[in-house]
């Protein structure tokens, strides 16, 4: 593979440890398991309004409470799901500094306006971040990452992406970026070295 000109990241299960599936499963009125919970929000109309910015926090409050059946007021509901992602993995932001010295770097995920904002639109750790909220359009969709290209300035095939969700890297790849599945931080970092992406660490 030629040195790509841009390496894109997924946030949450890539570089963010986010606790939605588990925090979410202890507030269901019935036991769920966390895969049967990841399904059902990827397909939630509650949550795609929200990460495609098409509701407010309190409409979203609202439909989710309704859909998703929980005990919470919505002022309840709005304090836990802005605490669910937790904050950038260990090792994270020292390999992305590290990747900065030789690459573009930068993030797409499908995320909403209050996680967004909880980390400060990640302005200090990317040279661009694209999010699904502010693109108008989510991952796997193709729109996501037309969208993301066109952002970019870059043909696809100058892009290596990294994502824990196996549709969002079949898609990438269907536009011709080098796209890989890794789960986690520590699994990011083996990729990396081992394409010889990342050195010295």
């Amino acid at each position: 593979m030629e040195m790509p000109a841009l390496l894109l990241f997924d946030l949450g299960g890539v570089l963010v440890d986010n606790t939605g599936f588990e925090r979410l499963g202890s507030l269901l009125p019935a036991p769920t398991d966390a895969p049967t919970i990841k399904e059902r929000w990827l397909a939630s109309p509650s949550v795609r309004r929200f990460e495609l910015g098409r509701a407010e926090s309190g409409e979203f409050a609202l439909e989710f409470i309704a859909e998703w059946q929980l005990r919470l007021s919505p002022a309840a509901f709005l304090d836990e799901f802005t605490s669910w992602p937790r904050g950038i993995n260990p090792g994270a932001r020292d390999a992305l500094r590290t990747l900065r010295q030789r690459y573009r770097v930068g993030c797409l995920s499908n995320t909403n306006v209050l996680h967004w904002q909880r980390f400060g639109g990640f302005a200090d750790d990317f040279d661009i971040a694209l999010a699904s909220h502010r693109l108008g359009a989510l991952k796997p969709d193709a729109a996501a990452f037309e969208h993301a290209l066109a952002a970019c300035g870059m043909p696809a095939a100058a892009i290596c992406f990294f994502d824990d969700s196996a549709a969002n890297v079949h898609a990438a790849r269907r536009f011709g970026m080098h796209a890989f599945h890794v789960e986690g931080t520590a699994a990011l970092l083996d990729v990396l070295r081992g394409e010889g992406l990342l050195v010295g660490q």
